[in-house]
């Protein structure tokens, strides 16, 4: 248990969190398997994906304790919710905010496809023309953790939703650029824990992920 201090600079608000919050990435598509950058678009779990949405529900349950989350949003992107679902959350509600990185001229490219005109090019430092800049995704994501905090004081909460929002989420959390999200892997149905050292917020576990499946 411990106190946080939220507010303005001259200005601040003590909630009392008795949870932490977990990120859970969906399970693979076709396109996250193939590297392709998937923002948008509505691309479903693969039958593997699902089978590890199921393992990572299991997972879940042996991280965070039988006692239900307070609250679990979920990203409105059907293989975020399919993931939800199969993992065995009841979702409380689908939040706008949790949805993935808009890549723009970038959906549906892979790295090295976009490489061949822009050399060098990732999400992380180069430009997505027609979608979000880091400063943008940033704004989202924090908008999104100060009102996560102000849900602790019930419990755990439960975020569902992608991988490169995810690794936002966390810099963000520990109080880092979005851009230095590159330093945090969340593959596919893997999960991040997120706590706080007596006010502190800190990073308790990254990419915990099921045991691989056939």
């Amino acid at each position: 248990m411990a106190l946080l201090q939220l507010g303005s600079p001259g200005v601040s608000l003590a909630i009392m969190t008795v949870g932490r919050v977990f990120l859970l990435r969906h399970g693979e598509t076709e396109w996250s398997a193939s590297g392709k950058h998937t923002g948008r678009s509505d691309i479903p779990l693969t039958e593997r994906g699902r089978r590890l949405a199921v393992a990572a529900g299991e997972l879940g349950r042996t991280l965070r304790g039988d006692d239900p989350p307070a609250l679990v949003l979920t990203s409105p992107r059907g293989r975020a919710r399919d993931t939800a679902e199969l993992a065995g959350l009841r979702i409380d509600r689908v939040d706008e905010r949790l949805a993935e990185w808009d890549y723009g001229e970038a959906e549906g490219r892979t790295t090295p496809e976009i490489r061949e005109t822009v050399p060098g090019w990732t999400v992380w430092t180069h430009t997505c023309p027609g979608g979000e800049t880091p400063d943008e995704v940033a704004r989202r994501a924090d908008d999104l953790l100060a009102d996560v905090r102000t849900a602790l004081g019930g419990g755990d909460v439960v975020l569902v939703g992608h991988g490169h929002f995810s690794r936002v989420l966390i810099a963000r959390w520990i109080g880092l650029p979005a851009t230095e999200g590159v330093r945090f892997a969340m593959e596919a149905a893997s999960w991040a824990v997120l706590g706080d050292e007596r006010g502190v917020p800190r990073l308790d576990h990254v990419n915990v992920r099921p045991m691989e499946l056939g």
